[in-house]
């Protein structure tokens, strides 16, 4: 085997390709397979917390990056009567030498495809190969790959990494089809073209999910000539599971907007930014039970295929993004891939485990369930007769440190 092993990366989201440039900077070749043949701008906003745009920086990104995304100032917390509750500052904001980005899932996965190609070279990602299954012996490790014109073939190298969504090949091949833990709660999700709010750069969170709850922050700036903004903005509320995950499923507007109807604020007209979406879609709020293991000899997970996480928190392309660097760096530790995936999952496997459990019941939103019980769901007078600014800052802190994003955790190497 040469000093540094070849690796076949099944997957060519955000996790896929950020581990394609971080092995390229370690001098790891390999080949990222996609299933579709052709990369589209799909999605809606997501947001890069600063753990994520460290790495992203170390990777000579953050420059194409803020050209695309808006740079999040604050993040800011109200009750369904449009009462703020805190706001706290972000990313650069707050002290921390990384910027939080607010991006256009779409635009961050063309930012680091081009980077992919114009680094490793225009082959390095190959649409239109979809796996279907992996095979290995004691010295290699390839995925069987079926093409659109229906012909088949095999893509070889020493390790092979499963980056491939929630619906992960890989995943079910070691792991077996186990049906996602549905929460109770639909997600609906959409972008709107509408006139800036707050700083312009606010990410609010806002109302609880036992009356329903929105997220709502810009992901581009200067869309039109009036200087609008195009806003991604996020609905959650209970109901019965509608259908699989499917993350481009569109949904009905009149299905879940009950609930913000009167949602009319001084700083925001809910009911009519979300009428005035270009398209609506819906996704349950699921995660799975964390794995005991990802790895199996020469192959292991990574991203969503490894740990599925219900998407609060803005952290599923976060720990991906960190996956990739560990994986990356453990790789080129040794010249033992077992021992590398081996590494690389004792890392990662406990750290994101805490994160998916940590979603389920105490995210950084958890302050709005707070504020809900204590006010029995109606509007105060004074938020500090309500909570302290210590008990706000505990709820913040907590999660901080346990997703990685803590001041005292980025000042470490």
């Amino acid at each position: 085997m040469a000093t540094k092993p070849r690796v076949t990366v099944l997957g060519a989201g955000i996790g896929g390709l950020t581990l394609a440039l971080e092995l390229h900077r370690s001098g790891i070749e390999c080949v990222v397979l996609e299933a579709v043949p052709k990369l589209d701008a799909l999605g809606v906003g997501i947001n890069l917390l600063p753990h994520a745009t460290r790495n992203l920086t170390r990777l000579g990104l953050q420059e194409a990056l803020a050209a695309v995304a808006v740079t999040t100032r604050e993040s800011a917390f109200f009750n369904r009567f449009g009462q703020l509750i805190a706001a706290e500052p972000a990313g650069r904001f707050a002290g921390y030498e990384w910027p939080q980005f607010s991006i256009h899932r779409g635009d961050l996965q063309q930012v680091l495809l081009g980077a992919v190609r114009d680094r490793l070279g225009p082959d390095a990602v190959r649409l239109g190969c979809r796996g279907v299954r992996v095979t290995q012996d004691e010295t290699s490790a390839t995925v069987h790959v079926e093409h659109p014109d229906g012909s088949v073939s095999a893509v070889g190298g020493d390790v092979v990494v499963g980056a491939d969504g929630v619906h992960s090949v890989v995943r079910r091949q070691f792991h077996g089809d186990v049906a996602p833990r549905y929460t109770g709660y639909m997600m609906w999700r959409g972008t709107t073209v509408w006139p800036r709010f707050l700083t312009g750069a606010s990410m609010v969170r806002a109302g609880w999910l036992a009356t329903g709850k929105m997220v709502v922050y810009p992901i581009r700036d200067d869309v039109n000539d009036r200087g609008d903004q195009l806003v991604n903005w996020v609905a959650e509320v209970e109901a019965p599971i509608r259908d699989a995950r499917d993350w481009n499923r569109p949904g009905l507007v009149d299905d879940f907007i009950g609930p913000f109807a009167d949602w009319r604020f001084d700083w925001l007209d809910v009911p009519a930014m979300i009428r005035a979406a270009d398209a609506v879609l819906e996704y349950p709020m699921v995660d799975q039970d964390p794995l005991g293991h990802w790895t199996e000899g020469r192959v292991t997970l990574l991203g969503d295929a490894a740990h599925p996480m219900v998407p609060r928190g803005s952290n599923g392309a976060a720990q991906a993004i960190l996956d990739a660097r560990v994986l990356a760096a453990r790789l080129a530790d040794t010249r033992d891939p077992g021992q590398a995936l081996r590494a690389y999952e004792a890392e990662r496997l406990p750290a994101t485990s805490r994160v998916v459990l940590t979603n389920r019941t105490n995210p950084p939103d958890a302050l709005l369930r707070e504020v809900y019980d204590r006010t029995g769901d109606r509007p105060f007078e004074r938020v500090g007769d309500v909570i302290t600014p210590e008990e706000i800052r505990r709820f913040s802190e907590g999660y901080r440190s346990v997703a990685g994003f803590s001041h005292t955790a980025l000042a470490r190497p």
